[in-house]
């Protein structure tokens, strides 16, 4: 795993209330730090896309602010996987990856080399003129993952990015995603409703809690085994998921309750 660091960047008190009059986050403190690997877990509705969406800048707080430790952003320092794959349907693999780029003006030749570079990152090298009608539901998220790294960027944001797959190639895309934050040139920030993917993933998870939507639990998650297919039947990964587990029924069974801090060992 990545070495964590200081901060990178702090959430500091912040609340968002849409047009509606709906209250979707309410006094989120949450502090991300350099190389973590952070799950936002949590039931729909409790805020975990919007917070997502407001550390990219996509849409302003109604409240609180978002603090960049160090030097500002730069352009192409965030990237962004969303649920869907959302490629342009008529474009090959090679430009749904090389997008980003083309958007800040570099040639398509002077590309070649990054997108060839990250499309090795995620395992499909040869697929650079398949056009995505070609591809499988994993092969177009990976395609997606790649546009999202294409850039370089300090921080990856991803928004439930394999809750549509089958489960079989969810695993196998977890494992790609552990060995691409492996690098150690990568922060992460990942949205999911599932227990065990955050505690297979992350090392660190932030649990949710609605009605409106705040950090409920923080729980470092720490293992000295490797994080492979042993480590999903181990008896340290169950005991791991079971103390999740509780403290997001805790969450989700007291509404308005106070903030509670868990470490797992």
């Amino acid at each position: 795993m990545p070495v964590q660091s200081g901060p990178l960047f702090i959430l500091r008190d912040i609340g968002k209330t849409f047009a509606s009059g709906t209250v979707a986050l309410k006094d989120v403190d949450l502090t991300v730090r350099e190389g973590d690997f952070l799950s936002l877990l949590g039931p729909s509705g409790c805020g975990k896309s919007t917070a997502l969406r407001i550390i990219a800048g996509l849409i302003e707080p109604s409240s609180g602010v978002v603090d960049w430790r160090g030097a500002p952003l730069a352009c192409g320092d965030i990237g962004f996987v969303f649920q869907e794959p959302t490629l342009m349907p008529w474009a090959s693999v090679f430009d749904n990856v090389y997008l980003p780029l083309r958007l800040r003006g570099v040639s398509r030749s002077a590309a070649r080399d990054e997108v060839a570079q990250v499309l090795a990152r995620v395992h499909l090298t040869g697929f650079e003129d398949a056009m995505p009608r070609e591809l499988s539901g994993g092969m177009k998220m990976r395609v997606s993952i790649a546009r999202g790294l294409v850039t370089r960027p300090r921080v990856l944001l991803m928004d439930e990015p394999f809750a549509a797959l089958d489960e079989i190639t969810r695993f196998k895309l977890n494992n790609d995603l552990l060995e691409l934050w492996g690098h150690g040139d990568l922060t992460v920030v990942f949205v999911t409703h599932s227990v065990f993917e955050s505690v297979f993933l992350s090392n660190r998870i932030a649990v949710m809690a609605a009605g409106p939507g705040r950090i409920f639990a923080e729980i470092d998650i720490e293992t000295s085994q490797p994080r492979d297919e042993a480590f999903r039947t181990s008896p340290d990964y169950a005991e791991l998921c079971r103390k999740v587990s509780g403290a997001l029924g805790r969450a989700m069974g007291r509404e308005g309750s106070e903030r509670e801090v868990a470490n797992v060992d």
